[in-house]
């Protein structure tokens, strides 16, 4: 997928992931959970291996779920900065899981990122883009509402959200 002037306005480029990105991808998911998992006294050893199971369940039922989708990896010059993974869901595009690298985060690439979801729905025809998000994650929720996602559903863990493109 070509950058568009929102990703371009921070140096985003989009790629396909590639196989040898899966050390990154793994690093990016052990980073994701850090917080989680500090308070449980496992052994660095023991948290490194839940890590990588959890890792590779979810990579499996990502590939497994979504055969389809676009699998991408955030970079800035070339360097890596996260993924994005988008599915195309009847007349919305699904963002399946957007994860940036803790240093990035609060510096506009999420907002960024969104707003070339939403152009790329609009050239698909979609009339809607959605996501799901954990109920604790505080900044990925205001975010998601300041830029004009509503709560359309969810579960104990998650909420279902959706923007609608006029």
């Amino acid at each position: 997928m070509a950058a568009t002037s929102p990703l371009h306005a921070h140096g985003i480029t989009l790629r396909p992931a590639l196989e040898q990105d899966m050390a990154f991808l793994r690093g990016l998911y052990h980073q994701s959970r850090a917080a989680e998992l500090a308070a449980v006294p496992w052994p660095d050893v023991t948290r490194r291996a839940f890590l990588d199971s959890q890792f590779e369940l979810q990579h499996r039922h990502y590939i497994g779920q979504y055969p389809d989708a676009s699998f991408l990896i955030v970079e800035r010059t070339g360097s890596p900065l996260g993924r994005l993974y988008l599915h195309a869901d009847g007349d919305a595009l699904h963002i399946i899981d957007i994860l940036l690298l803790s240093a990035v985060r609060g510096q506009g690439v999420g907002t960024a990122l969104l707003a070339h979801v939403r152009q790329l729905a609009r050239q698909h025809a979609c009339d809607a883009v959605q996501l799901s998000v954990l109920r604790d994650n505080a900044a990925a929720l205001r975010l998601y509402q300041r830029l004009g996602f509503t709560r359309v559903g969810g579960d104990a863990m998650r909420l279902a959200m959706r923007q609608a493109l006029s």
